[in-house]
Order: C-alpha cells, then sequence, then structure tokens
C-alpha cells in the first residue's frame, strides 16, 4: 500500500519491513563487538566489522552462527507474535510469550530481564512483578532490556505512547525506560507513518514527561561530531538504556544511510547488539528496507521467518 503525505509518497510495508529487518541485522552484526571497547574494536577489526562471518569466535560469540540475532530481536518477536494472533496489543498475551520464550532458557538474555522473567508467579501481574525487582534494585537499575524490543510498537497505528509505556513495564518499570521506549517507539511511528521525522523539541518534550535525566543523553546525542564522543563503551554504563536510546538519536543527526549508522554504532564497541538493534530499527523506519543492502538481508539467518512476520503485521496495520 502506497500512502502519500508531503505531496510524496512512500511505501508503507517497506518501512515495517525496514524496521523489523533493521532490528535483526543490527543485533546479528552487533554481537560482534559486544561488550569490547573501541579499542578491543580496533584491534580485534582493525578494518572495522562489516560482516557476519568476520565476527571473532570467542567463548561468548561462538554460541551464536553467523547472521543470528540475539535475545533482543527474540523479544521483539515475542512482542510481534502476540500483535499477529490478537490483531491487536494485549499486554498479558505478551507477557506470556515473554514467560513461555524465557522458559527456554535463551541465550544473552540479560540479569535484569532475568531477574523478572523468574518470578514464579511473572504472568498472574507482571507490572508489578517488575516494580518489585525495580525497588529491590533500589529504584536505581535503568537497563536497556524494554528499549531495545520496542521498535515493533511504533509500527502499530494509534495509542503508540500508551503500549510502549505498558509494555515497557512489563519487565521495566524505571522511568528512564518507559521515557526511552517511548521515545524509540514515537520516533519509529512518525517515520513508518508520515514518512517524517520528529523534531528535536518534541522528542525532549517526550523524555521529560517520564524524567529529567533524558534529556541531556539527547542533547549530548545530536551535539556529539563523533559517535565516540557518547562513550558507549564505558563499562559502568554500557547496558543503560539511555546510553542505547542516545545511539539511536545520534545516528538521525549524523549519519546519511542505514549501512553508515549500522557500521558506526557496531564499532563503537560497548552494549553493541542492543545499541544497533535499536538504531538500525530507527534507520530501517527512516531509510526503508530497500535501503538495506542485499549482503545483510540475505546472510541473515531466519531471515524468511522475519518476511513472514513484516507481511502479517503488515496486513494488519493496513486493513
Amino acid at each position: 500500500m502506497e500512502y502519500r503525505t508531503n505531496n510524496t509518497s512512500f511505501d508503507l510495508y517497506d518501512k515495517v519491513r525496514g524496521v523489523i529487518f533493521g532490528q535483526a541485522i543490527g543485533d546479528a552484526l552487533g554481537l560482534g563487538t559486544e561488550f569490547m571497547s573501541y579499542n578491543e574494536v580496533l584491534k580485534y577489526y582493525p578494518q572495522k566489522l562489516t560482516s557476519y562471518n568476520q565476527i571473532l569466535q570467542d567463548r561468548h560469540r561462538i554460541r551464536w552462527k553467523a547472521g543470528e540475532w540475539t535475545d533482543d530481536t527474540d523479544m521483539m518477536l515475542c512482542i510481534a507474535d502476540a500483535m499477529i494472533k490478537d490483531k491487536d496489543i494485549c499486554l498479558n498475551h505478551v507477557a506470556q510469550n515473554f514467560k513461555q520464550w524465557f522458559r527456554g532458557i535463551p541465550m544473552g538474555i540479560g540479569q535484569y530481564t532475568n531477574n523478572v522473567l523468574a518470578i514464579s508467579d511473572y504472568t498472574k501481574d507482571p507490572i508489578r512483578a517488575a516494580s518489585l525487582v525495580w525497588k529491590l534494585s533500589g529504584e536505581k537499575s535503568a537497563a536497556n532490556g524494554g528499549l531495545m524490543r520496542t521498535s515493533v510498537i511504533g509500527l502499530w497505528k494509534k495509542d503508540v505512547s500508551l503500549y510502549a509505556e505498558n509494555i515497557c513495564k512489563l519487565t521495566h518499570a524505571d522511568p528512564r525506560c518507559v521515557g526511552s521506549c517511548v521515545i524509540l517507539s514515537e520516533l519509529v511511528h512518525s517515520f513508518v507513518w508520515y514518512d517524517k521525522e520528529l523534531d528535536f523539541e518534541t522528542i525532549i518534550k517526550i523524555g521529560n514527561k517520564y524524567d529529567e535525566r533524558i534529556a541531556p543523553y539527547l542533547i549530548a546525542a545530536m551535539e556529539a561530531e563523533q559517535i565516540q564522543d557518547l562513550n558507549l563503551d564505558d563499562e559502568s554504563a554500557m547496558g543503560y538504556t539511555l546510553k542505547t536510546l542516545s545511539a539511536a538519536v545520534w545516528c538521525l543527526y549524523h549519519v546519511e544511510s542505514f549501512l553508515e549508522g549500522l557500521l558506526a554504532v557496531v564499532n563503537a564497541g560497548g552494549d553493541a547488539d542492543t545499541n544497533a538493534a535499536v538504531a538500525c530499527s530507527l534507520l530501517g523506519a527512516k531509510y526503508g528496507y530497500k535501503s538495506i543492502p542485499p549482503y545483510y538481508i540475505e546472510n541473515l539467518l531466519d531471515k524468511n521467518l522475519l518476511m513472514n512476520v513484516s507481511k502479517k503485521i503488515y496486513e494488519i496495520i493496513s486493513a
């Protein structure tokens, strides 16, 4: 279906596929530099990491095959599968999918998400369970596990902020996490449905609605000349939701293609699979599926699964 806005037309299906494939590609390639410092990235990939088959086969990475995504995209698909089955966004069904996925002992699951989903009666009241874990952290934990999966919410036609907020709260109660998810989902939504970028003032306003600590990271992302200026490889903060959000927002203002953003984020190190999953879902929304170099699509494992999910979601939202 072709949509028209401001006298220009765009392909909604291309945008949907761009988000879903962009997420998975960033995740799969970002695995190659996950948990590395920028200097370690330079050491192991002196010519930059650009392909799946370059990925270092150390004790961490050898568990995945070349072109295979990690928990970030697994959890996004938990949400997508619920959307497809219900033709709606039902929080209880999403939570059940999270729990079922958790029971399969997934690789790469973050410690914070693990702590929430490990609660025996999690599905009875998932938001309460997540709030309890957050309170036990001293209300200090703001991990990026909610943000890493939220891109698919931006594809929904309405009430995006509400859904993004509530689905984040299924595991992550901190307002910085919630605000991050709403910002990303609304950015994706604006590109997908209106082929338009939210202005920076609007992004700041969304962040301030949830937590005043969000704005400085947004400002830093806009003003940083190089992605290294964001210190994504800071060991003490590499899983922080606002670090990951800043990587995605940086791409909005400093790259001119999907590929440029993908390689910039991946080669910055840090929590690179999550940073790139989030950034590339946004770049996929902005530039579309057709902008993604064919290599990254053709060599992605289970690409047919992603195509099927994309098609089904498109059919629901365009009906």
